[in-house]
């Protein structure tokens, strides 16, 4: 069980660290944080995509758990998960050292945090619903297909980790820095696909020289 006494950092770290050595399920960890706890998962989820390592299909499989955890806080409802994605095998072996390596945004988040900061961008149904949907965008940009790209898990990431911690501690600085995480995805995205478009119009025109 979670502490509700414990800081954002130490109650990740103790599902971490409580984490089995071989495989786990998205199931096994809702379990443990339940529906009071989604953004705390959304924040282990994302935490892997800090580092330059990747773990084949994480993205995809995290990316729709996380997009179906924005759909429930916008439409208010329990959380969702498709059999195939609940019961889903992980490697735990691979996530643990990626979680803990990840874990340092997390405490510098914590330490640059302060609840409550600019709460006009927090407070109220409508700005929170429209965090929720800016929410859901960072969960689709996460599931894009440029895994093999420097930095494209990245940015979404850390845009969703700002929102969570920015909702959960009421903190609209932190909800801020997360908007511009978003743009700063979509002008990443922009470039990437107007760079490839730019490479394979040259090798077509070469092409048929």
């Amino acid at each position: 069980m979670l502490d509700d006494e414990a800081t954002l950092g130490e109650q990740l770290e103790h599902v971490i660290q409580g984490l089995p050595a071989d495989t786990l399920t998205l199931g096994e960890l809702l379990d443990v944080f339940g529906d009071e706890g989604l953004l705390l998962l959304t924040m282990l989820l994302t935490v892997v995509f800090l580092i330059p390592v990747s773990i084949p299909g994480v993205s995809t499989v995290f990316g729709a758990a996380i997009l179906l955890v924005g759909i429930s806080r916008l439409l208010g409802r329990p959380l969702w998960l498709p059999s195939s994605i609940r019961h889903r095998a992980l490697p735990a072996a691979k996530l643990r050292p990626a979680l803990q390596q990840g874990m340092v945004w997390v405490r510098r988040l914590e330490r640059i945090s302060r609840p409550r900061r600019m709460r006009t961008l927090v407070d109220g149904r409508a700005r929170l619903q429209l965090t929720n949907l800016a929410f859901i965008l960072a969960a689709v940009l996460l599931m894009a297909p440029f895994g093999f790209v420097p930095f494209s898990n990245t940015l979404p990431a850390l845009a969703l980790l700002l929102y969570s911690v920015g909702i959960m501690q009421r903190d609209g600085g932190a909800v801020l820095l997360g908007h511009l995480a978003n743009i700063a995805t979509i002008v990443y995205f922009s470039v990437l696909i107007g760079g490839g478009g730019v490479a394979a119009r040259e090798l077509w025109q070469r092409f048929v020289a």
